[in-house]
């Protein structure tokens, strides 16, 4: 096993672009994870909104080159559950109506205009594409036909999740109708032992039944 001090002696000789894009690439898990965690749980009274990540989604019946897999998508008017891939003809021919992407430095800038052409064909409502790397947040909105871009983002309340887009100078936060930001898997479990432990110096026992 290599010592901890030999890895570090590694991550510190490495091109300083490479560094940035691998952190680009693990910020980019933690934004996809994050997104559907919370929009899960925004959603989890509603027995009829999907929420799902990385899933592919095939719109066109016996088309199976015809699909795209978006980092996040919501679907409202379809029950909760399990799907190995979102066929749309299986679905009462109901597509995403919110899908997001997060930019990544495979991504290129032909690949995210096919992917923006495709929401745009198949359907999609709003669609955001956001670039942790900059902390940059495009978003769209569908005008008639066709997904239109919008001015400006921050501030921006997605007609469709409810939710509030604000830029902070480190990152994208995203804030529930009720005011709260989405929290991360640790920032959830941080304040839950916090609850834990304040229960306890109250002589009150939250494990029990």
């Amino acid at each position: 096993m290599r010592k901890p001090s030999s890895i570090a002696r590694d991550e510190a000789s490495r091109p300083a672009a490479t560094r940035k894009l691998a952190c680009a690439g693990v910020n980019g898990q933690h934004t996809r994870a994050k997104w559907t965690f919370n929009f899960d749980a925004l959603f989890a009274d509603r027995p009829d909104v999907f929420v799902a990540g990385d899933l592919l989604w095939y719109p066109v019946e016996g088309r199976p080159d015809i699909r795209r897999a978006p980092d996040a998508l919501v679907v409202f008017g379809r029950p909760k559950g399990y799907r190995g891939s979102y066929m749309q003809w299986r679905e009462d021919q109901i597509a995403p109506q919110v899908v997001f992407e997060v930019l990544s430095s495979k991504n290129t800038l032909s690949e995210m205009a096919r992917k923006l052409e495709f929401y745009d064909l198949y359907g999609v409502e709003e669609y955001y594409l956001y670039d942790p790397e900059r902390n940059d947040l495009s978003g769209w909105l569908r005008q008639g036909e066709r997904l239109r871009p919008l001015e400006t983002v921050d501030g921006w309340l997605s007609p469709r999740l409810g939710v509030r887009f604000a830029l902070d100078p480190q990152e994208l936060q995203i804030i529930r109708p009720d005011g709260r930001p989405f929290l991360s898997f640790v920032e959830v479990y941080q304040r839950a032992m916090l609850l834990t432990e304040r229960l306890r110096a109250l002589g009150l026992d939250p494990d029990a039944g």
